[in-house]
């Protein structure tokens, strides 16, 4: 039976040698928007999502304590060199985003861009990402979505057969994503392509009245 995790895991280890020629300038402007969105606190502990080769490091603050986990063996690797040539210390681990070995509540900010359109199953990924944020952290999330308003029509998920094989899903919404896993989204803008790629920060909702978390 066809393993999506598996070939996800096998085809970043492919890419990860030219991932940054394809990657890092054009999505460079883009990652320091959606960064630039959140209000971090001191010291904050600050998790990379399918951290791919590191490209967000330079854009978080000297005095945060990073944690970076990607699905490829190839790929953390990259990131250790670069946090090393970047003179910071980065806890880096080969991880699944959908089984964080994390303990609840222990991120100020986790960070997901463009995991969501590659992940088999986002809706556990946006899970895992709420059972590690504190619940006065952030998530902040930028990658490609198909508008909330609509579904995709039938040229795009036809089109989807395709990109979805080499490389992402490009039906999917944003806020039912990050709605439906127990987030209340705070931002909302377009970074890239028109409205195609777009960088949200969200919170933890509210929890029900009457119920106290420990």
């Amino acid at each position: 039976m066809f393993d999506a995790t598996t070939w996800n895991r096998l085809r970043y280890g492919l890419y990860a040698p030219i991932y940054d020629a394809v990657a890092a300038r054009a999505l460079r402007r883009p990652r320091q928007l959606a960064l630039a969105q959140l209000a971090w606190p001191p010291r904050a502990r600050v998790l990379l999502v399918g951290a791919g080769t590191g490209l967000d490091l330079p854009w978080l603050p000297e005095d945060a304590e990073v944690h970076a986990t990607d699905l490829s063996p190839a790929m953390v690797r990259r990131i250790a060199r670069r946090a090393e040539a970047l003179g910071r210390e980065v806890h880096c681990r080969v991880m699944d985003a959908a089984d964080l070995d994390y303990p609840d509540r222990h991120f100020d900010v986790v960070v997901m861009h463009l995991i969501l359109a590659v992940m088999p199953a986002p809706e556990r990924g946006l899970a895992e990402a709420h059972r590690v944020l504190r619940d006065s952290g952030r998530l902040a999330v930028m990658d490609k979505f198909q508008a909330d308003e609509r579904p995709a029509g039938l040229g795009r998920r036809a089109l989807n057969l395709v990109t979805r094989a080499i490389a992402t899903d490009i039906t999917r919404q944003a806020r039912p994503l990050l709605e439906g896993a127990g987030f209340v989204i705070e931002a909302d803008r377009p970074v890239l392509m028109g409205s195609l790629f777009r960088a949200l920060r969200a919170r933890k909702a509210d929890p029900p009245s009457g119920e106290d978390d420990d």
